[in-house]
């Protein structure tokens, strides 16, 4: 039992220690108050901090949606149709309406032919432009409005080419501004236009326009052109062509190796770059022969 109780002085010295460390401890938890201070919040201060952040997080997704640009309705595909939310059938009405040959010319007309929801339309309608001679009509007085009525035949209709600028302006969505511009291009050229199709090219022409034109004009004495041999043309013989720069004229011309000669003029519409739409302006200026 002697052997329990005896301690060395350096044993003794450690219990010492740690009884007066226990008794500290002890104090210090009894006596010193530990607790933090409650953190006090302004809530005017933390509510107004609050709806910046919604207010902001807000304005980063109404700029992440996809924007709606300007457009005539007249002109809706399947597929901008159903990102606007309309739905196949009523697509399919307007597409069948268009078939005849005609067009929507007001709000009213495209809910009308349309049957599209009141809701949907005020979501549509602020986005909707109509071509100038529909929101702007001329006055129907005098010879000016009689001239735009009729389609007229071959024999019937004016040259293109000698058209003067108060004569366009007879045609419906036609001011000075266009006229100008008509025959600015036509001038561009000696021999003016070659063909109707190259109203395309004149900037800010919607189609509907083009066809009012073409009702009442068309090109009858056309530009004289040395038609280049696709099969046979340079870079240098391509680039003179309106619409071809070098590196499409390069890539017609790779395409023309591999193909070992185009057959026809659709071909070209595989070509890497092609501008599709304006093939047939493309058209007027090229030629077919086999390369010997």
């Amino acid at each position: 039992m002697k052997s329990h109780f005896t301690f060395t002085k350096k044993q003794r010295n450690g219990i010492f220690l740690l009884l007066i460390l226990i008794v500290i401890f002890q104090c210090l938890y009894f006596f010193v108050d530990f607790s933090s201070e409650d953190i006090q919040v302004n809530q005017e201060e933390l509510s107004k901090f609050t709806k910046e952040i919604d207010s902001l997080k807000l304005v980063k997704l109404e700029e992440s949606k996809p924007k709606i640009y300007p457009f005539n309705p007249n002109y809706i595909t399947d597929f901008k149709g159903s990102n606007l939310g309309m739905t196949n059938e009523e697509i399919d009405r307007l597409l069948t309406f268009r078939k005849q040959n005609k067009w929507i010319n007001s709000t009213k007309q495209f809910q009308e032919v349309t049957k599209i929801s009141d809701s949907l339309l005020a979501t549509m309608a602020p986005y909707f432009k109509f071509p100038e001679w529909v929101t702007n009509p001329k006055p129907k007085t005098g010879s000016n409005y009689s001239y735009n009525n009729t389609p007229k035949t071959y024999a019937q209709k004016q040259d293109l080419n000698t058209a003067t600028a108060e004569q366009l302006q007879k045609v419906n969505g036609i001011g000075k501004v266009f006229s100008d511009r008509i025959i600015k291009y036509r001038n561009k050229s000696k021999g003016g236009f070659i063909a109707d199709v190259e109203l395309n090219d004149v900037y800010g022409l919607e189609p509907e326009v083009i066809e009012q034109i073409t009702k009442l004009f068309t090109v009858k004495t056309p530009k004289a052109v040395s038609k280049i041999n696709l099969n046979s043309a340079t870079v240098d013989n391509l680039v003179t062509i309106p619409h071809i720069d070098y590196d499409l004229a390069h890539n017609i011309i790779e395409q023309r190796q591999l193909r070992e000669g185009y057959k026809s003029i659709n071909e070209l519409t595989k070509v890497k770059g092609f501008p599709v739409n304006k093939i047939q302006i493309i058209e007027l200026y090229l030629h077919f022969e086999k390369e010997n």
